[in-house]
């Protein structure tokens, strides 16, 4: 997951945007609250330590937690919420989007961190006898090109091993064939429509994934359906929806003040819904009819309670919930760490079953993982966005 576990919380390479108050310029846009809500959001930051902890627990004791992948929904949602407010906010300031700075800012956040993991998992299978990285060389080319979706997308049976240790990596392939397209339909939409209408195209296009997977649904279809950039655009959509609806409405507007009531009490709900899920609901497994549901309209509505959360810590930073994921902790491991433990923990995990450790490989791998992170932040990521500014 880019910011996915994309990764922070307002892309940390982008000019900084200032918190102004709402001028005249975005009003003409139709955006008048676009600049004053482009600010870094703690509790985002937060509850995506919250979503990599789920994901590392899925992986490592999926009897623990079999719903654990729900947090990758998560990862979508907050993803294109944060993305789609920085184009708004840009697109009030300059009357443009500057796509080619979009991109370079997106390799700069991802590629440098991803290719130094191939690396080294393409090292291991060619220097080691480890079960868990033999033909990694294929899996490094995959990943690095971001297109493990595709690949586990067209394998109707089990999955091969043909992505290894990288296979967790399919979703970064779904954010970034994603974020080649959002860019240029919502400069189209902002350019050639007025902003209510923006608003309207963004809520039917989160309607199109749910009705094109129920046109795919079949048994052997899940796969595709799973790891396809196509059938799971909604989740980022309704992220992106977010963005739209706040960046539209006033500071005194009446309908701001009624969301902020409705996620006010929906939040405690819908994070408890989440973490029931990943609980409680085997979502990889087969389940009769139950997964031809979530596979179906299960995915929207996970973006639906993904988006209440999300709405929610961005206009109650003040509320329990936002205090609580924005403890300091939570929020700068989230703020800097969430992407590097999301790429490191999979490979740590097939790492450390091709050794043989059974007793601990829960503590193990948090902490092994945390550390690989941490390196790839001081040594990695950190210097590439210095040079980059």
């Amino acid at each position: 997951m880019a910011e996915g576990p994309d990764s922070t919380t307002a892309d940390p390479s982008a000019p900084a945007a200032p918190r102004s108050p709402t001028g005249p310029r975005g009003a003409r846009r139709g955006f008048p609250s676009a600049l004053a809500r482009c600010g870094r959001v703690d509790g985002l930051d937060g509850l995506r330590t919250v979503a990599v902890a789920l994901v590392l627990v899925y992986h490592v004791e999926p009897g623990l937690m079999p719903g654990g992948s729900v947090a990758v929904d998560l990862f979508f949602t907050i993803s294109g919420f944060v993305i789609t407010r920085l184009l708004l906010a840009e697109y009030v300031r300059t009357g443009r989007i500057a796509l080619l700075s979009f991109y370079r800012r997106r390799w700069r956040r991802l590629v440098p961190a991803l290719l130094v993991l191939c690396a080294v998992c393409a090292v291991l299978g060619a220097a080691t006898s480890l079960w868990a990285f033999d033909g990694a060389w294929r899996a490094a080319g995959l990943a690095a090109t971001f297109v493990v979706n595709l690949v586990r997308a067209a394998q109707p049976g089990p999955y091969s091993d043909l992505t290894g240790p990288l296979a967790h990596t399919w979703s970064l392939g779904v954010e970034e064939q994603f974020y080649l397209l959002w860019p240029l339909i919502l400069l189209a939409l902002l350019h050639r429509l007025r902003a209510r209408t923006v608003l309207l195209c963004t809520a039917a296009l989160c309607a199109l994934p749910v009705l094109w997977r129920c046109v795919l649904w079949a048994p052997d279809a899940a796969h595709r359906i799973y790891n396809g950039t196509d059938t799971r655009a909604d989740q980022l959509l309704a992220g992106a929806l977010v963005a739209v609806v706040l960046a539209r409405l006033r500071a005194d507007d009446p309908r701001l003040a009624l969301l902020r009531t409705w996620t006010a009490r929906l939040c405690w709900p819908a994070l408890a819904l989440l973490l029931l899920v990943g609980w409680r609901v085997p979502v990889t497994q087969d389940a009769g009819p139950w997964t031809a549901l979530w596979y179906t309209a299960g995915f929207l509505a996970v973006a639906a309670v993904s988006a209440t959360l999300v709405a929610h810590l961005e206009l109650h930073p003040g509320s329990r919930l936002s205090r609580l994921l924005s403890l300091t902790p939570l929020a700068w491991t989230g703020r800097n760490l969430s992407y590097g433990l999301y790429l490191w923990h999979y490979p740590v995990v097939r790492l450390l079953a091709s050794l043989g450790l059974k007793e601990g490989r829960l503590a193990t791998t948090a902490l092994l993982t945390g550390v690989l992170a941490l390196l790839s932040y001081w040594f990695i990521e950190r210097p590439v966005l210095r040079r980059g500014r």
